[in-house]
């Protein structure tokens, strides 16, 4: 089960089930069927099953969750597996742990609130790990947020890995780099050799995209004909957009955010947010360096040594700008650090072995819950 459909969750969940499917495993996703995970899984070999609910929890929870507890009955799945906060409140109000449930929170809900919000959040967390018989994490320091939350979790961590035969770096020759520059329409009228930086995200308050906006003008004093692109849509994009100072430009949403990536000089991602993002993953498969800030997993995503030049404070526009013309102005530094991001990424961070790590734990649950539990998983 999983809400969102789009973006790095939706992502993960699809790389996933391809995995599974590979593996044997009958696998169900359910989801809202806006968005692209419906036809994703699909594709993968998955079957799918609509349901329709809301991105935030509200007034609709109740119906949303008694629709989702009739089509687990209907599927008779022997597993759950529940992908982020809105996905794991409905399905565990619905099994109440008579399933053998999962629960993968890809960053904790109440990160994203503050006040009563945020205890509330926390609350039904501690409440809710009754009926959990894991909480899968992507990152160490997602883990141990949770805990310092009280939340009583039996863990499980797994870090987010990536389809390295999907991203993957470009040919380094000139010619095809700017042929490729040329074929993403955002970038028309740029010189070939502009210094070139992408952001990939929602556009929304997790990803702070304000603050890179902020701190962009400093970047240009130290390269003035540095151009950054916003790749990705959201609720912030008309508020992005009016207080975009020059130099930014923004690409709407892309199927395929790869292009972007090897297109790019550099990424950055300035999160407020996270449990491991995926988008910094995917920019080093494709040799790029990326500037992250210093929340979820993003230090253990980083290959060694990287963090000095690479990780930044969140909120910190001023920290952001040093970080970005440190690497835009250094050239072979950023060669360096991309081939390391991209030799690290290989070694660590194949999707591959995440999915095997998944597919090991299901198996581990369905043994401990006794004979006649068949090769099938519902998420």
């Amino acid at each position: 089960m999983s809400q969102p459909v789009d973006g790095g969750v939706a992502r993960v969940v699809a790389d996933l089930v391809r995995a599974q499917v590979a593996a044997g495993l009958r696998t169900v996703v359910a989801a809202p069927p806006d968005g692209a995970l419906l036809r994703d899984a699909a594709a993968a070999g998955a079957e799918v099953a609509p349901w329709p609910a809301r991105r935030a929890p509200g007034p609709a929870l109740p119906g949303e969750t008694g629709r989702l507890a009739r089509l687990i009955r209907r599927l008779s799945p022997d597993l759950v597996h529940t992908h982020s906060a809105k996905a794991g409140l409905a399905t565990r109000l619905a099994v109440r742990g008579r399933i053998p449930t999962v629960h993968q929170p890809h960053a904790w809900s109440f990160e994203a609130a503050g006040g009563t919000a945020a205890r509330l959040a926390v609350g039904w967390e501690r409440y809710a790990a009754r009926w959990t018989h894991r909480v899968l994490c992507v990152s160490e320091a997602e883990r141990r947020r949770g805990e310092a939350a009280g939340v009583p979790g039996r863990w499980a961590v797994v870090r987010n890995g990536v389809d390295l035969h999907r991203c993957s770096p470009a040919y380094d020759d000139a010619a095809a780099r700017h042929a490729l520059r040329r074929s993403l329409p955002a970038l028309a009228g740029l010189a070939p050799d502009a210094p070139l930086v992408v952001c990939v995200g929602r556009l929304c308050p997790q990803k702070d995209q304000r603050t890179l906006l902020r701190a962009w003008p400093a970047v240009r004093t130290a390269v003035p004909d540095a151009v950054l692109v916003l790749v990705g849509d959201g609720p912030d994009r008309a508020r992005l957009r009016t207080g975009a100072p020059p130099g930014v430009r923004f690409a709407g949403a892309a199927a395929d955010t790869v292009p972007w990536y090897r297109a790019a000089d550099l990424a950055v991602l300035p999160s407020r947010w996270e449990g491991m993002a995926l988008a910094p993953l995917e920019a080093m498969a494709c040799g790029r360096p990326v500037v992250v800030t210093d929340v979820g997993g993003a230090r253990e995503a980083l290959p060694p040594g990287a963090a000095a030049h690479c990780l930044v404070p969140p909120g910190d526009p001023a920290a952001l700008a040093q970080a970005l013309r440190g690497l835009l102005t250094r050239p072979r530094l950023r060669t360096e650090l991309g081939a390391r991001a991209l030799a690290h990424t290989r070694a660590a961070g194949d999707v591959r072995r995440t999915a095997a790590a998944v597919v090991a734990l299901y198996r581990e649950l369905l043994g401990a819950a006794g004979p006649g539990r068949g090769e099938r998983s519902g998420r």
